[in-house]
């Protein structure tokens, strides 16, 4: 680090000044003649005389404040505006806004400080390991007895420094992802609207336009910006905000294609597009974005953030938009072509049709499976009522199993049919009398001849379908009757009622009822009913018979007839 000029005589001229402090101070003495001054400034910042050259009682006593002020006073005059060299060190900006940071070279390190205000003036952002030039005051920190310097404007300190300063923005921005060729998309085809970011005033605007005429005649929206200098960053990102703010069915149509572009230059005249807030807006837009800007050598960070990268604004326009003879002539090979190859599809079609229609088999033979598979069907049909039929008597059997009372089934079932006869005799004389009416009232409308006619036809119309009505109740009847009467006879057949008549008898409980199965529920004197099977006779239980010999065996093995009755 050079701080310059730092000629011995600026030191000496310091001195001088800090001897006029002493007039300020009302307990300073006079200082004894010579240098003796100089030689009585120490690092600790006390101030001592020579022993030898002064008594101790003429010995100046200073403040450590006083001492201080003096020291910054005579350094900030001394060094009221300096320019150094040196690369920054732990940059940090603080809460308030202010940076501190230190600058250093290969020997001595000195803190440094950029007011907030001037950090917002300064296009170019301190950042760790940059060599920069910075313009400044001196002054101190009585805080810490040190001193810095008041930074007012910083400088990259040559072109080595900038392509370093770029280099690491890259390579930072890169490791966040913003130059992923994943990230990258496919340009449009055939864009309708293109949105150019430029100077409205260069020859680059002009050759974009020329170009995008000859090639295809597409609408083009320019957003002017300036391409260099300090204000050209900013507008560069709020074009390109701009441009994808817009909506696409509004009064402005949103461009399908971004080009970013501009004219050759120096390193610095490029520094616009190498700006980080540059390179994050083309990075975030959500329309494909080209970027052309100065020659095919000249390569910036908003190339690596693209989508595509033209070498010159002239090839991005090439790049955008095909040429529309091509395209034309590019339709017309492709439509005779396809003309072609339709006639030709067809054609193999119907050879191919041709051949497979000689190779299918007879009709009669593919149907022979299918009408063996129907009689097939046909037959399991026929015997499925036998089997239907013989499944419901089965079940009719285990019905009627079930039924205790044949009497009172016969019973409920002829006070059935005799309710539904009564109904349907009521329902038949409601139809007749309702066929009346609607007669009359179709009599009343029609010639007497018509009525009579169709009178004497309904008579005999209304005589046979209450004859074939009396008649199909009657058979119904009697088919039901003798249904019944079957069922009651199975029923009746194993009932048993029929056991009784065979000479079994059932034994009651004559004052409730209850079934006595076994001899030994029944007690001496007990009231008894025994159920015959044409009547019931009560009788009294005397003293239980003991069984003998093998009869008396066979009875205890015997089986209850009535179980579960």
């Amino acid at each position: 680090m050079t701080i310059g000029p730092p000629p011995p005589l600026r030191a000496i001229k310091g001195l001088g000044r800090l001897r006029r402090e002493k007039a300020r101070l009302p307990s300073l003495l006079s200082f004894p003649a010579g240098l003796a001054p100089l030689r009585g400034l120490r690092h600790s910042g006390a101030i001592m005389t020579d022993p030898a050259a002064s008594p101790a009682r003429n010995v100046p006593e200073l403040s450590v404040s006083e001492l201080s002020g003096a020291l910054r006073r005579t350094l900030e005059e001394a060094f009221g505006h300096v320019r150094v060299r040196g690369e920054i060190s732990q940059p940090k900006t603080a809460s308030s806004g202010h940076c501190y940071l230190r600058l250093k070279d290969d020997q001595a390190v000195i803190d440094a400080i950029i007011w907030r205000g001037s950090l917002a003036k300064m296009t170019l952002r301190p950042e760790e390991g940059l060599e920069v030039i910075a313009t400044g005051r001196l002054t101190t920190y009585p805080g810490r007895s040190s001193y810095q310097i008041i930074i007012e404007s910083l400088e990259l300190a040559g072109e080595g420094a900038l392509l370093k300063m770029l280099e690491e923005r890259r390579r930072r921005l890169a490791a966040e992802g913003l130059f992923d060729p994943q990230r990258k998309r496919p340009l449009p085809f055939l864009p309708r609207v293109i949105g150019v970011v430029t100077s409205p005033t260069g020859a680059v605007i002009r050759d974009i336009l020329h170009r995008l005429s000859d090639r295809f005649p597409v609408r083009v929206l320019v957003w002017p910006v300036a391409v260099q200098g300090d204000a050209a960053p900013a507008q560069i990102v709020a074009a390109l905000e701009g441009f994808n703010a817009l909506a696409p069915d509004g009064p402005v149509p949103r461009p399908d294609l971004l080009i970013v572009a501009r004219g050759g230059g120096s390193l610095e005249d490029l520094m616009a597009f190498n700006d980080e807030a540059v390179v994050r807006a083309a990075a975030a837009s959500a329309i494909p974005l080209i970027s052309a800007v100065g020659h095919e050598t000249d390569v910036t960070l908003i190339d690596h953030a693209a989508d595509y990268r033209a070498p010159t604004p002239t090839g991005a326009a090439e790049r955008a938009v095909p040429v529309r003879l091509d395209l034309q002539a590019q339709v017309r090979d492709l439509t005779t072509r396809q003309d072609g190859a339709l006639r030709r599809f067809l054609q193999d079609r119907e050879v191919r049709v041709a051949g497979l229609a000689r190779g299918l088999p007879q009709l009669e033979r593919l149907l022979e499976g299918y009408v063996q598979r129907l009689d097939d069907r046909a037959a399991r049909l026929d015997a499925a009522p036998r089997r239907l039929l013989d499944q419901a008597q089965e079940r009719v059997r285990l019905v009627a199993a079930r039924l205790r009372r044949p009497a009172d089934l016969i019973a409920r079932k002829a006070d059935s049919l005799e309710r539904a006869q009564h109904g349907l005799d009521a329902a038949l004389t409601r139809g007749l009398r309702e066929a009346a009416r609607v007669l009359e009232q179709m009599g009343r409308r029609l010639r007497p001849e018509s009525v009579a006619r169709l009178e004497t036809q309904g008579r005999r119309t209304l005589a046979d379908l209450t004859q074939r009505l009396d008649a199909g109740l009657t058979r119904d009847t009697a088919r039901r009757a003798e249904r019944l009467n079957q069922l009651a006879l199975r029923l009746d057949s194993v009932s048993y009622r029929a056991a009784l008549r065979r000479g079994y008898v059932v034994v009651r409980r004559a004052e409730d009822g209850r079934i006595l199965a076994n001899a030994a529920a029944v007690s001496p004197g007990m009231a008894l009913t025994l159920d015959f099977h044409d009547g019931a006779v009560p009788a009294t239980a005397g003293q239980p018979a003991r069984p003998r010999g093998r009869k008396a065996k066979e009875a205890a093995e015997q089986g209850d007839l009535l179980e579960g009755l």
